[in-house]
């Protein structure tokens, strides 16, 4: 430093040291590749496989994974814990696994059992009960800000949420592919699944990216489109990378290697996206009708037996229809015959006078008399 400054304080010349034992490295130092900095932060450099440490007490270690953490406790002098009671175990296994306690039943069942199996037993029951998918799946609906309404300025219910709500619980539950889990969470309406049942579960999980708070009494359409797209970008960052992705919509990003350029390329993905219905005061969100696999199925089994009656239904009429032609029944002959030639009526007819009816009425009366004369004559036909 120049000698005519006054001298540094103690608390500077540490900094300095400190500063000097990390490599003195300077922002001019760093690499730029399209803006912005790279980090040698460890979350960004590739994965390395690394051999488990050597460890002074091997007797402790009953997996890898506990190499490294007594590898950690002897570098400072320290030793494991005793073995805990099966009372406490058990307790710490429930309360791990499910979010539950277990019963005084079921701490003294474990507790008597003294089989080498006893342990791998009970963690394999918790692990196939549905309450591991409720207590896990939980933890993922909170990264994915879950929630059954927007939250915001109108607060308006996402009525269909809870079927993504039972999709993630379920997908903890029969243990799916965390690729798969990603990809349907983001693309599943893309995924196209032949079977009926999994492309329902592929579109139920793009609910990830409909859900969230969004600001629905906007005036500006086209400024509640893109802060839609803004926030979708970013939980999009947070929750499958760990970054900020947010913040390269205005400007490069100061700490994560993310440029503007990296943030609307991702935010054109979602542009495309069909996440509202409109953007009018007060805007809609876009929903599918998304009936599931066995739904599916039993509307189709319903439409097949409903074709089924429509079409024994036609054979019925046909055959009644033919029936009639052939041998049409005495009422339906005898009103088609005096629609094509309607009987003369007479003047006075006999029956009319063995009946006494006045002359006046014979006008009225003559097609009902020739009609039944036409009766008694065909009384031999039956339909």
């Amino acid at each position: 430093m120049p000698y005519e400054k006054p001298p540094l304080k103690p608390a500077e010349i540490s900094l300095i040291k400190e500063w000097i034992a990390q490599g003195a490295k300077f922002p001019a130092d760093e690499k730029v590749v399209r803006g912005r900095r790279t980090s040698d932060h460890w979350a960004f450099q590739p994965l390395q496989a690394k051999a488990a440490p050597a460890v002074k007490n091997e007797g402790w270690v009953r997996s890898p994974i506990d190499r490294f953490i007594l590898s950690r406790l002897e570098s400072r002098s320290l030793s494991p814990s005793p073995p805990a009671s099966p009372e406490t175990l058990i307790r710490r296994i429930y309360f791990d696994l499910i979010g539950l306690p277990p019963t005084p039943k079921e701490i003294r069942e474990f507790a008597a059992d003294t089989s080498p199996e006893n342990y791998e037993k009970i963690i394999d029951r918790l692990l196939a009960s549905p309450r591991y998918g409720e207590r896990w799946g939980r933890h993922w609906l909170d990264v994915a800000r879950y929630a059954d309404s927007n939250g915001l300025d109108e607060n308006i219910a996402y009525i269909q949420a809870w079927r993504y709500r039972d999709w993630v619980i379920d997908s903890f539950n029969r243990d799916k592919p965390y690729d798969e889990f990603l990809r349907a969470q983001i693309a599943g309406d893309l995924l196209q699944d032949p079977d009926p049942q999994g492309d329902y579960e592929d579109k139920v999980a793009t609910g990830f990216l409909s859900i969230g708070p969004k600001m629905l009494a906007e005036d500006d359409g086209r400024k509640m489109e893109l802060d839609i797209v803004d926030e979708q970008v970013d939980t999009v960052g947070r929750v499958f990378m760990g970054l900020t992705l947010g913040c390269a919509r205005c400007h490069h990003h100061k700490f994560d290697p993310v440029s503007t350029e990296d943030y609307y390329s991702m935010a054109s993905i979602f542009k495309s996206t069909r996440t509202m219905e409109n953007f009018k005061v007060v805007a809609v969100w876009h929903e599918y009708e998304l009936p599931t696999g066995e739904q599916r199925q039993l509307q189709a089994e319903l439409e097949g037996h409903q074709r089924t009656l429509d079409a024994r239904r036609k054979r019925a009429e046909e055959e009644a229809e033919s029936a009639h032609r052939k041998k049409p029944g005495p009422y339906l002959r005898g009103a088609w015959e005096l629609l094509r030639f309607a009987p003369p009526v007479p003047e006075k007819p006999a029956e009319a006078v063995a009946a006494g009816i006045p002359p006046a009425e014979l006008p009225g009366r003559g097609i009902l008399v020739e009609m039944e004369k036409f009766q008694r004559k065909e009384k031999d036909l039956v339909i």
